[in-house]
């Protein structure tokens, strides 16, 4: 047993510890960037292939004190890397680095580097490869000030990535913010799913995946975890087989997503078909104003428009801001409708008062989950977005 330390994007870390407190886990702590709890590799390997808003899933390997790089090296070169990492084997190495003494982190790779290779070199007169690819084993390195942690960062690759964008087309949601702002909604995943201006389709593949139970691992076959020494196959296999288990087929699941943009669909259905999804997803080429929202039933109906980076971009969304206002008023009564959107300028064109304004980052912009209840009959209108 060890420290596990899950990392996510800024403003995941409520969705991420509700995703891992499902899985049976109890987490020790939740922070800005992601959740800490104890636990085995093998844990490690559950939560790699079931976690949707996470980053990396980290375990720790050791705790030492280092005020400069010289410690850094000597502590690391008296750690076993002989009983972590194969011979013949590639590794990578990352890290998170606050310390007075560094300021480039390039040259701090580097010194790890050279630590585990000395050790390597020393106990099999052998040196290990290393480079810059994630797809075999990553070592992550954590320094602040005078603390210092090395980790097996078991995931390699991002887990924010889901695997099935293989086209991402204009400008995409990342996987990860796409799904936990899908949690931080009310859409009981049952009901209708309208997503007007769907990109490359993020949104409504992970509605779908998510409506389906159909977990990140099925669409992935590659992680860190799997060249470390003592790795063990069967644990994979067995949780693999798992949430091949869990997946439930939704009867009568109705997901709707349109676009103008003829490239956009195209792009969406490639990517629902890599999901394994697209069965559940109803494609329309058309203006927003004319996707098809089933009346009689309730749902959601979620937008994620452009956010407009230059004024003259800005000026004419303030237009489709209007006409996204007057879509939800007039087509989507009953339903609860959603603009995940970086301009809040722009969202007051809307015309609706928002119910709730969920803080979400897209990058490094300042976004909101706006949500809007959208009842029967006559709505006020709001001056605040």
């Amino acid at each position: 047993m060890s420290r596990i330390i899950i990392t996510c994007n800024k403003r995941l870390a409520p969705f991420l510890a509700m995703e891992v407190k499902e899985l049976g886990f109890v987490p020790v702590r939740v922070f800005a960037t992601g959740v800490e709890l104890n636990g085995s590799m093998s844990d490690c390997i559950r939560l790699n292939l079931n976690l949707r808003c996470a980053s990396q899933v980290h375990y720790s390997l050791k705790q030492f004190k280092a005020e400069d790089p010289d410690q850094l090296y000597r502590a690391l070169v008296d750690m076993a890397w002989e009983e972590i990492l194969p011979h013949g084997g590639y590794f990578t190495v990352t890290c998170n680095v606050d310390n007075p003494t560094i300021n480039n982190t390039m040259f701090l790779n580097v010194k790890v580097k050279d630590a585990i290779v000395d050790r390597i070199r020393m106990e099999r007169k052998q040196r290990p490869n290393s480079g810059p690819a994630l797809d075999k084993a990553v070592i992550h390195l954590y320094w602040k000030d005078h603390d210092a942690e090395v980790f097996i960062d078991t995931s390699g690759e991002t887990l924010a990535k889901h695997g099935y964008r293989k086209i991402p087309g204009k400008a995409p949601m990342l996987e990860a913010l796409a799904s936990a702002t899908i949690m931080a909604g009310k859409w009981d995943r049952r009901s209708a799913f309208i997503n007007p201006m769907c990109g490359s389709g993020t949104l409504a593949i992970e509605a779908a995946l998510i409506a389906t139970n159909r977990k990140p691992g099925l669409l992935r076959t590659n992680y860190s975890f799997m060249h470390v020494l003592n790795y063990d196959e069967s644990v994979y296999k067995t949780e693999l087989q798992q949430i091949r288990n869990e997946v439930k087929e939704v009867e009568g699941l109705k997901i709707i997503a349109s676009d103008i943009s003829d490239d956009a669909i195209k792009v969406s259905r490639v990517n629902a078909k890599l999901a394994g999804i697209e069965k559940y997803i109803e494609f329309a080429l058309c203006d927003f104003e004319k996707t098809n929202v089933p009346e009689g039933i309730n749902g959601v109906v979620y937008f994620n428009p452009e956010y407009g980076e230059r004024l003259g971009e800005v000026q004419s969304l303030e237009e489709t801001y209007s006409r996204i206002g007057d879509f939800l008023k007039k087509k989507c009564k009953g339903y609860t409708g959603y603009i995940f959107t970086g301009n809040l300028d722009l969202a007051k064109k809307i015309g609706l008062k928002a119910s709730r304004r969920i803080e979400f980052y897209s990058a490094k912009l300042d976004c909101r989950l706006l949500e809007y209840e959208l009842y029967e009959g006559t709505k006020k209108k709001g001056k605040d977005a």
